[in-house]
């Protein structure tokens, strides 16, 4: 007999081969859930790791423009795609099953990245790594959902998930630094495959299997509108902010992107078993946590890819430092995520989720007051602060995701949270991007380059080929104007998060705890 969560307590998924721990106990479930968060630190090293290496890949595999950018989209376009999907396949044939076959492959992708002879085959190699991660994601948070069926104890565990997540995204440039000062470029996926070993061996005798009952066919239909509606939002997104919108490519996956997830939306209303139950959205407090998530993502992670270009070419940091400019923001989220149990516990999630977007909006418009000269630790406090709030609301957002939703669905649930999160991304930076592309342009000199009114780095290199008055007044122009897009870009993004705290205020008034 199964529980409700459809765990036999009976079978080999409970029976923990170690003395004195009976199934459910403390000290099993704790012991699992490390297992998760090493999994869940797996993929998000990888999605940054690769930061620092590019020049080196550049270098020895020589690839076109269009391939390396494809070098760094990919794993995280796969991933943005097939998070829905895998979550709902997870359902199906067993959260434990699916993390351990997925993590099998991105020990393999992570070999055949290593030994990439080709730019291509890099790619490839990274699109692998990109479907194994999304088999991983939702199937940690579901397990988890599984192991502490209490609410508070679930609560801490997210939270913990949520900081490693965090870390795991800061840890990778930094790992990616070290393993570069001493090994080829190809050591930064080589580093996955001994933790691969260990996940497999720790999960396959500590993890718990859980499935839906009745799940109903995997629709290969709705997988199909899933990948191509939201990777062609995403590329879309993504292309426009950088390139600007007058492409067609730009304009063609955006359609396609749109027309792809309206179609599967209206398909799983039809459904008997749909890939993912829309009806949750009518749900309030599911559709807060999912709306927390996107608009947190999208205020956040815009104005933090465009302080590490002022960084670099406003204050003259080198890569590394720059990367070691933003630890305070993601030291700050993983303390965020620690104590977002404890915050909920004692003032309820409607006022610790929409408090801490009234936060986390107010820090960001603090940026709207940056300079040149601001010292760092204005900076250094100020992200400290954004980071503990961002961590907050990761947690809040998808414990309440997992609590709002069926347990049976679990792994298609913890996925929405998983894509508003990797969506709100694209988003946040094409509505940065687009806000500070176009007030940069606006301030610099008539006549500048085309090089130097696509961005601040092509205004540096302008500059230097320049006779030095011109090339000074040039940068000087270029770095203000910068500055001036940030700013407002800034305020407006706090301005978004101080709406979204009052919707999410307006949505749980009658579903707060």
């Amino acid at each position: 007999m199964t529980t409700d969560m459809t765990v036999p307590q009976t079978t080999s998924a409970y029976r923990y081969n170690r003395p004195g721990a009976p199934a459910g106990s403390p000290r099993t479930r704790w012991t699992a859930l490390a297992v998760l968060v090493l999994a869940v630190l797996l993929v998000a090293v990888d999605a940054t790791v690769l930061v620092l290496a590019l020049p080196f890949i550049s270098e020895s595999l020589n690839p076109s423009a269009p391939q390396l950018l494809w070098i760094g989209d990919s794993y995280s376009f796969v991933i943005a795609g097939l998070l829905v999907s895998m979550g709902s396949l997870s359902d199906r044939i067993g959260r434990r099953k699916l993390l351990l076959l997925g993590a099998a492959a991105f020990g393999v992708a992570s070999l055949l990245a290593a030994y990439a002879p080709s730019a291509g085959w890099l790619i490839a190699a990274r699109a692998l790594l990109g479907v194994a991660g999304a088999t991983i994601m939702p199937s940690t948070l579901s397990l988890i959902r599984t192991l502490f069926p209490d609410d508070r104890e679930r609560a801490r565990a997210i939270g913990i998930w949520g900081a490693a997540a965090t870390a795991g995204a800061a840890a990778g440039p930094l790992l990616g630094g070290v393993l570069l000062e001493h090994f080829w470029w190809g050591s930064v996926f080589l580093i996955n495959v001994p933790l691969v070993l260990v996940l497999l061996v720790l999960g396959a005798r500590l993890l718990p299997e859980s499935r839906d009952p009745k799940p109903g066919a995997w629709d290969l239909p709705s997988v199909g509108l899933s990948l191509v509606g939201i990777i062609g939002t995403v590329y879309a997104v993504k292309e426009g902010a950088v390139e600007g919108l007058a492409r067609p490519d730009v304009w063609l996956a955006g359609v396609l992107g749109v027309l792809c997830l309206t179609a599967f939306w209206r398909r799983q209303l039809r459904l008997p078993m749909p890939l993912l139950d829309v009806r949750l959205f009518a749900n309030r407090r599911f559709t807060a946590a999912v709306l927390a998530a996107l608009i947190a993502l999208i205020g956040l992670s815009g104005v933090v890819f465009f302080l590490a270009q002022y960084f670099q070419l406003v204050r003259g940091y080198s890569p590394l430092v720059a990367g070691l400019a933003d630890m305070p923001a993601f030291a700050g989220s993983t303390l965020g995520a620690l104590v977002a149990a404890r915050l909920a516990s004692r003032a309820g999630h409607r006022r610790a989720l929409a408090g801490a977007l009234l936060a986390m909006g107010l820090g960001i418009g603090v940026l709207g007051w940056l300079d040149a000269t601001t010292p760092y630790l204005v900076i250094g406090v100020a992200f400290t602060a954004i980071g503990m709030v961002e961590g907050t609301v990761y947690a809040l957002s998808t414990t309440m995701v997992l609590d709002a939703s069926p347990a049976a669905k679990a792994g298609a649930a913890s996925a929405v949270s998983e894509t508003a999160y990797e969506l709100g991304t694209a988003l946040g930076i094409a509505l940065v991007g687009t806000v500070t592309t176009a007030i940069y342009r606006s301030g610099l000199p008539a006549g500048s380059s085309e090089a130097a009114r696509n961005s601040l780095g092509g205004a540096v290199e302008s500059a230097h080929a320049l006779p030095t008055a011109e090339g000074e007044s040039l940068l000087r122009a270029a770095q203000e104007s910068f500055v001036h897009g940030l700013n407002v870009a800034a305020l407006l993004s706090g301005g978004l998060l101080v709406a979204a705290a009052a919707l999410v205020w307006f949505l749980m008034r009658r579903t707060s705890r």
